[in-house]
């Protein structure tokens, strides 16, 4: 297999979409991996298997009706594998796979049928030092963005997932590319103060627009910097309650076409007002688990 991704829009040929099947009964609460999760857990309305399989299927249907190719993780009983953007992402012919929580490595081994495909110089496993998750790499054409946190408080932060030396590491990877972090807001519990990756507060979509959430980064000049690159008139910008219920993580299928969660109605009447196809789908449930489109999608091809 060829990978090819050399930005966020670009037309999706392949993906790996995760799975809500055998997702286990909901989590004790020290099981939970972020604080939406635990909010739900405490109110009694985390997410039940069977509306996130339906949920999932929707997504799926409309790739299939784009005629994107299609892969499914390996069904491990009683796991969670919904957020296959976690454990690998892809960077131009490159599957990094990511070191994620120890708890989670099963994951990984659930989508290796389809990397083991790819030619070997091209799985690229990073040092043990180096934390990172898909969710904060965001590819634009000759910048790499990349989610971080690097207070020395990093360790009292399940939510703090890609750190520095992945930054570096990724950097030294990709020498031709600009490689820009941003240092993000964590909370371990108030979802509304968690940006928990990158792609939770910001998302470039279509030739030259963004979603962005100002809270989202603790180093103003840095959401400044986002602002100006795109241009205020190209950004859509979302308020906390929004950020909360996930409006920066949609996906995009190409430049034109994007699937977006079906109350997003501030957001979608935007992106048809400049121009987009929005195929509005029911993701709510699983929004409950503070990930959504993006976060479920990983990316293989793009033309």
């Amino acid at each position: 297999m060829k990978l090819n991704i050399q930005n966020e829009t670009a037309r999706l040929r392949a993906v790996i979409l995760g799975t809500a099947e055998s997702n286990g009964p909901t989590p004790a609460l020290e099981e939970a991996y972020d604080p939406k999760s635990m909010e739900h857990i405490k109110a009694g309305t985390y997410p039940k298997e069977a509306d996130m399989i339906e949920e999932m299927k929707a997504v799926a249907n409309v790739l299939k009706k784009y005629d994107v190719k299609v892969y499914r993780p390996e069904v491990i009983e009683d796991y969670n594998q919904i957020f296959a953007r976690d454990i690998s992402f892809v960077i131009e012919d490159k599957i990094i796979i990511a070191n994620i929580l120890p708890d989670r490595k099963r994951e990984v081994e659930a989508t290796e049928y389809v990397w083991k495909n790819v030619a070997k110089e091209n799985r690229i496993i990073l040092p043990d030092e180096c934390h990172v998750e898909g969710g904060d790499v965001m590819l634009w054409n000759d910048y790499i963005f990349i989610g971080t946190y690097s207070g020395e408080d990093y360790s009292d932060y399940i939510t703090a997932r890609t750190n520095m030396d992945a930054v570096i590491a990724i950097q030294e990877l990709f020498p031709h590319k600009i490689v820009k972090a941003f240092e993000l807001r964590k909370s371990n519990t108030d979802p509304r103060e968690n940006a928990l990756h990158l792609d939770c507060c910001f998302q470039p979509i279509g030739k030259d627009k963004a979603i962005l959430h100002k809270n989202g980064f603790l180093v103003e000049s840095e959401y400044q910097w986002l602002l100006d690159f795109f241009g205020k008139e190209n950004v859509f910008e979302i308020t906390k309650d929004e950020m909360y219920q996930m409006y920066s993580n949609v996906f995009s299928i190409s430049e034109e076409v994007i699937i977006s969660e079906r109350n997003f109605k501030r957001l979608n009447n935007w992106l048809r007002e400049q121009g987009f196809t929005v195929e509005e789908v029911p993701y709510a449930e699983i929004a409950k688990q503070e990930g959504l489109l993006r976060c479920s999608t990983m990316p293989l091809i793009r033309d």
